[in-house]
């Protein structure tokens, strides 16, 4: 099951950063408006709020093998319409396109739930780190490969910008026929059939509960009931700071991701130097996933969540005092970016992990997912006219100030657990 999610992964990978290198640059040629740069991403993101509702819905109902595979057959879908939006050159089909395509962005974050399906609790973070890693491979190679997309889509008559949405209609219908062909026995109905039913978990807690108050007949029966009705329940407050933690590193990580490409090209750069410079962050994103789940279950998801606060301010800081032209500087702070990022995503998804009960959660994780592409889409939306009123550095500013907020959030969490 890990060896298929993980081939589906590395060929979904590819797809994942059409939309976050020429996104932005297909707005402002399009919209004619640097202000509006953020709407490719904003709606993307959007279309990923919806895909992550719609997607969980449908693993918790059927199973992840027709969860994922419809998730990414989806994004197939928005990605070959931005392809004919921009041959066409019509505005009205990009938009609903770019909503479309999102589906997969959320599909490929998904899927790291189904890494840890299985695991057992001690593992977890590790089991889904290594579904992450996957990713990686296609998510840096598809910003490297835009000079060379964009020769394929010139020379069958589209747009070069249009070329990475090729690259990502193929990557994700390959992830579709993976998933749907292979991922058998599906490991959520596996993990559900491993379970004990609500009942007997209810009679094992009244009989707990007996033990502990010899005597106490009645207190039985009166434990019981709570317990059948709040068996497969997530434990919200759990829940809540997960989530938190991720929102707080989506935000600004996505609002300075969507305007260095416009940032990047105002300043004389090319569309093969502002890939480089993306792969990186991509790279950054997904390749610490191995030692960051190592490192959330030996230390704590809380420890490395603070963390990942403290990192992404720094990276923000060093973008806003990096010159326009340094191409190095703002490389570096958004490779700085992608590991915070991918501290905060592994850490706040052992959160809501741990808080669910195992192979019930599969809704709950889908509207986490939904927050977090809520969170993504709003710091698309803001990147715009924050740069358009302050400058490129304004925006760093708010993001530096956005993601320490982390840093309480975990600390007074900390003190509650304690």
């Amino acid at each position: 099951m890990l060896a298929v999610l993980v081939a589906s992964q590395l060929v979904s990978g590819a797809g994942l950063t059409a939309g976050v290198v020429v996104g932005a640059l297909l707005a402002e040629q399009m919209l004619g408006s640097t202000g509006l740069a953020g709407i490719p991403t904003a709606l993307f993101t959007g279309g990923s709020m919806l895909g992550a509702l719609v997607v969980g819905r449908l693993c918790q109902r059927r199973g992840r093998r027709p969860g994922l595979g419809a998730g990414y057959a989806i994004g197939a879908l928005g990605s070959v319409g931005v392809v004919a939006a921009v041959a066409l050159d019509q505005v009205a089909l990009l938009l609903p396109s770019l909503l479309v395509y999102g589906a997969g962005t959320a599909t490929n974050l998904l899927a790291r739930y189904a890494g840890a399906d299985l695991a057992a609790p001690h593992r977890r973070a590790r089991a889904l780190s290594r579904v992450l890693l996957a990713a990686t491979l296609g998510a840096v190679a598809g910003p490297n490969l835009v000079p060379l997309t964009g020769d394929l889509a010139r020379a069958w008559g589209i747009p070069p910008l249009a070329g990475p949405f090729l690259l990502a209609a193929a990557g994700y219908t390959a992830a579709a026929v993976l998933l749907t062909a292979l991922l058998r026995p599906d490991p959520l109905r596996l993990a559900r059939a491993r379970l004990p039913a609500p009942d007997t978990v209810a009679d094992a807690d009244a009989d707990a509960d007996a033990d502990a108050h010899p005597g106490g007949g009645s207190d039985t029966g009166d434990t019981a009931a709570p317990a059948r009705k709040n068996a497969g329940r997530p434990r919200g407050p759990g829940v809540a700071t997960g989530l938190w933690i991720m929102l707080l590193g989506q935000l600004p990580k996505v609002a300075l991701m969507t305007m260095t490409p416009v940032h990047l090209a105002a300043n004389g750069h090319g569309t093969g130097t502002i890939g480089l410079v993306v792969s990186l962050h991509i790279a950054a994103m997904f390749l610490p996933s191995p030692l960051t789940g190592l490192l959330t279950d030996r230390l704590g998801a809380l420890p490395v969540a603070a963390a990942s606060g403290v990192l992404l301010c720094a990276a923000a800081l060093l973008a806003a005092a990096a010159p326009g032209g340094s191409v190095l500087l703002i490389a570096a702070a958004l490779t700085l970016a992608g590991i915070a990022w991918n501290l905060g995503l592994v850490s706040g998804t052992a959160v809501i992990t741990a808080a669910l009960p195992p192979g019930r959660g599969a809704n709950t994780q889908g509207l986490a997912d939904v927050g977090l592409a809520v969170a993504g889409s709003t710091g698309a939306l803001l990147s715009g006219p924050a740069v358009t009123a302050g400058g490129y550095a304004t925006l760093a500013l708010a993001c530096a100030l956005t993601a320490l907020l982390v840093t309480p959030l975990t600390l007074r969490a900390a003190r509650a657990r304690a």
